[in-house]
């Protein structure tokens, strides 16, 4: 499968939807929390114990980026894209089995192992591509494709929720919505691998267009920094914990969406259903998906350290605002979870323009998928701080909006930390800038002249 090159006239418009049909499928990963109900019911499990596949994903996801990055680079987003569908597909055909058999184990396989594996190819597979596409956007470009990871969940979320009224929230019902998902998000991202094209290298000989064009469009301006180098700079590191702190913010709360509301509320005159749980999760990820391309946009404008500090800073405030007064105003509570969301997704859309603007295009798509590792140590932190801290104040005997007091004092900290690992972010030093020799671009020049032109 070679790499798509786009033809002459080829618009740059047609490669956005054709990430978002990866991203908006393998974005059902934030509805899992529709299913830690029905599996905890049918499978006797607790919080902690249903989490693990959404945590075993995000692990893989962070982990198959960092190992696959650069193979993306090489083999190209259609190949990637092929990759990601198979794995994330048969993902939820083994979890359908293991429903159908009560085999909790192939769930956790399936759906995160595998399906993880699907989930960190298909994230990054568009991402280096995007940019390339859009150097005089990349904030808008990236939150754009994202923006639909971030709201596959609101497909999800009450599509998976319908289903299982449909067909019964035991073993058997579960198997069947699995079975469904994995057929369905095969069928979708198909549509992706399809239609994703890669620009055409600039060539000595072609002029800089004054507005990228579709044909050819510059990428290689400002510095340019190898993944190898990368990892060895300060900025690297200092925006991995950026990332980290902020996707464990997030993560908590998404994780364990549905159940957190309906505990905050449970005490109260006016409880939450199971039906509105579900609108909740689904708001959350309108949030999720909203922020990625506002926050992301935004960056382009004020800059990426500005947009983190209000993503960090702003961020803790809400958390504060939750711990203290969030069982007593239902809306309060709502909108603080909102804005906190749309801080999580603005993170994801707006680290690889930071990456660019950091790094340069040389090798971004690799970095990112070591930066992603972050996401994978967030993705147990997250769920983990938010469900041990509810199973013990529950063993304890509390209930309600104080089984998650500690948790979210915890994640104001962990903010707080990010905060400050931004401000120590600063320009790459020259020392670690990538010049690619004579010999290098001539004979990048005559693979592409070759690909459009085969003798």
């Amino acid at each position: 499968m070679s790499m798509p090159i786009a033809p002459p006239g080829w618009s740059r418009w047609l490669v956005p939807p054709a990430a978002l049909s990866v991203h908006l499928s393998i974005g059902q990963a934030y509805a899992w929390s529709v299913f830690k109900p029905p599996l905890e019911s049918a499978l006797d499990l607790t919080g902690t114990q249903s989490a693990l596949p959404f945590q075993l994903g995000i692990v893989m996801l962070g982990l198959s980026a960092a190992f696959g990055g650069r193979w993306v680079e090489r083999n190209g987003p259609r190949r990637a894209m092929t990759v990601a569908l198979v794995c994330f597909s048969s993902g939820f055909l083994i979890s359908a089995l293991g429903a159908a058999t009560g085999q909790y184990w192939l769930i956790v396989l399936g759906y995160g192992f595998v399906g993880g594996i699907g989930l960190g190819i298909g994230y990054i597979s568009p991402v280096s591509t995007l940019i390339k596409w859009f150097p005089d956007r990349p904030g808008m470009a990236t939150g754009i494709a994202i923006m639909g990871f971030g709201g596959g969940a609101l497909i999800a979320s009450p599509w998976s929720t319908q289903m299982l009224d449909s067909f019964g929230r035991d073993g058997h019902g579960i198997a069947l919505a699995f079975l469904v998902h994995g057929l369905v998000y095969a069928v979708f991202m198909s549509l992706g691998v399809l239609l994703i094209r890669v620009p055409r290298a600039p060539l000595a000989a072609d002029p800089l267009p004054a507005a990228p064009a579709a044909e050819s469009v510059r990428t290689d301006t400002g510095p340019q920094v190898s993944a190898n180098s990368a990892i060895r700079t300060p900025q690297f590191w200092c925006l991995w914990v950026v990332l980290c702190m902020n996707v464990t913010a997030g993560i908590g709360i998404l994780e364990k969406a549905a159940p957190m509301i309906t505990d905050f509320f449970s005490g109260t005159s006016a409880p939450v259903s199971v039906s509105a749980a579900a609108g909740f999760v689904a708001l959350l990820s309108a949030a999720n998906m909203a922020g990625r391309i506002g926050w992301s946009s935004t960056s382009d404008l004020i800059g990426r350290k500005n947009v983190y500090r209000v993503y960090l800073g702003v961020g803790a405030l809400m958390y504060l605002l939750i711990a203290w007064f969030g069982d007593t105003s239902k809306p309060l509570f709502v909108i603080c979870a909102l804005v906190i969301l749309s801080f999580y997704g603005g993170g994801f859309a707006t680290v690889p323009a930071y990456l660019k603007d950091l790094f340069g295009t040389y090798e971004v798509g690799a970095i990112h998928g070591r930066l992603l590792t972050a996401w994978s140590l967030a993705g147990v932190l997250g769920p983990l701080i938010v469900n041990r801290v509810a199973d013990a104040q529950k063993e304890a005997g509390k209930s309600g909006a104080t089984l998650y007091g500690l948790s979210f004092t915890i994640m104001i900290g962990l903010l707080v930390v990010g905060f400050v690992a931004n401000e120590l972010i600063r320009p790459v030093h020259p020392r670690h800038h990538h010049i690619p020799s004579p010999r290098k671009a001539a004979d990048d020049e005559r693979s592409v002249r070759t690909e459009q032109h085969p003798a």
